[in-house]
């Protein structure tokens, strides 16, 4: 078990920070683009790590498990513990503990912490966004604050106080708006950006012009505020209680219920994949056999059927949110493989190339060489 933890580790660890970087910097515009802060960042990167470590442990114990029962083979300590007459429960029990614990581990992250971190981490974006002092927290620099909406300051004073405002709003087709201000502020509530001293230029497609000066304007901010501060849960950011009984008055509930319905059985199926992968690995590597046996890698074999389950449940939660029958399939995949996989284990099975696969492939080895050896002979004599 040991052995089976440090390659475990070694395989998660370096896979978990790869695909978890490429996922932070994805949101790397929260700091670049809304002004947040260094630790604002980071925040949001950790309430990321949750929600990546259902996908990537069951293939790091499938790797940590074929990978420890193959050296051990190599080394023949497989082979040393059969001949001692020692039980097959000696290889099997400590895999078994160990991808049970993984498979807790992946239920609690998946139905637990993940959808909590989830509701989190989109709050905190929604918070970023509604605040539009974040959209323009840098002096003398444009901020889009949406399409068609610009706003830059050059100064920022305490008491919410923006001196030199500029403010380009060309959102409505039928006439482009650019707003002058020497003094300004948001409102407490963040409704109204209140301009002084100023003055509007109106421009209409015909390409006229008309400018009025004022002493107080006040920029409707409540419909942007307010679009962008809201916090739309999808089904993969409710509870599994929720799940279990939805609301029915709930506006997502009924525009989407195959979503929601899928969501649940993948949440009551997913969770067994580390247990699943471990018996992927333990039938193809955990008997002692002789170097001379034809077979592929047990790594390749166990990641090529690994990712072939794995495939066929995420496809089948897909298909389910629209054709109810695949959430049949969804369980049908790891029982109908598991079953499988154990009746192997208590049988003794191995799982071998056919005879004919192997022929064929020395066939066309030996044809090769001979091809080879003919142009070779050619070569020669010219």
């Amino acid at each position: 078990m040991r052995r089976v933890i440090q390659m475990f580790l070694v395989a998660l660890l370096p896979v978990l920070a790869i695909i978890w970087t490429t996922q932070v910097l994805n949101r790397i515009n929260l700091v670049t683009d809304n002004g947040q802060s260094v630790g604002s960042f980071m925040k949001l990167a950790t309430l990321i790590l949750p929600t990546i470590i259902p996908i990537v442990l069951p293939f790091a114990a499938v790797i940590g498990v074929s990978q420890t029962l193959t050296s051990m083979n190599n080394d023949s300590e497989l082979t040393v513990i059969e001949a001692a007459g020692a039980s097959r429960w000696t290889i099997i029990r400590p895999v078994i503990i160990l991808a049970g614990v993984l498979s807790l581990f992946s239920f609690t992250i998946d139905n637990l912490i993940e959808p909590k971190v989830r509701v989190a981490a989109r709050e905190m974006v929604a918070a970023t966004y509604a605040d539009l002092l974040s959209s323009v927290i840098e002096e003398k620099t444009f901020r889009r604050v949406e399409d068609g909406l610009y706003i830059q300051i050059s100064e920022r004073h305490s008491g919410r106080v923006l001196k030199g405002l500029l403010v380009a709003d060309s959102r409505d087709p039928a006439f482009d708006l650019i707003y002058y201000a020497r003094e300004g502020a948001v409102n407490a509530e963040g409704t109204a950006l209140i301009m002084h001293d100023g003055e509007v230029h109106r421009k209409i497609p015909g390409g006229n012009v008309s400018i009025i000066r004022f002493d107080s304007y006040s920029f409707d901010l409540s419909d942007l505020t307010q679009s962008r501060g809201q916090t739309t849960l999808r089904p993969g950011d409710r509870s599994l209680a929720y799940l279990l009984n939805p609301d029915p008055d709930d506006k997502n509930v009924r525009e989407d219920p195959g979503a929601y319905r899928a969501e649940l059985h993948r949440r009551l199926t997913e969770w067994s994949f580390p247990l699943l992968f471990s018996l992927v690995a333990l039938v193809i590597a955990g008997d002692a056999r002789s170097h001379r046996d034809a077979r592929l890698h047990p790594l390749i074999s166990a990641l090529s059927i690994s990712f072939l389950l794995r495939w066929a449940s995420f496809y089948s939660a897909n298909q389910a949110e629209s054709r109810p029958f695949f959430i049949l399939i969804m369980y049908a995949v790891p029982l109908i493989a598991g079953g499988c996989l154990i009746y192997l284990l208590m049988a003794h099975r191995k799982l071998k190339i056919p005879a004919s696969v192997t022929r064929l492939s020395s066939e066309a080895w030996q044809q090769a060489l001979k091809l080879r050896k003919d142009d070779a002979a050619k070569g020669g004599q010219s």
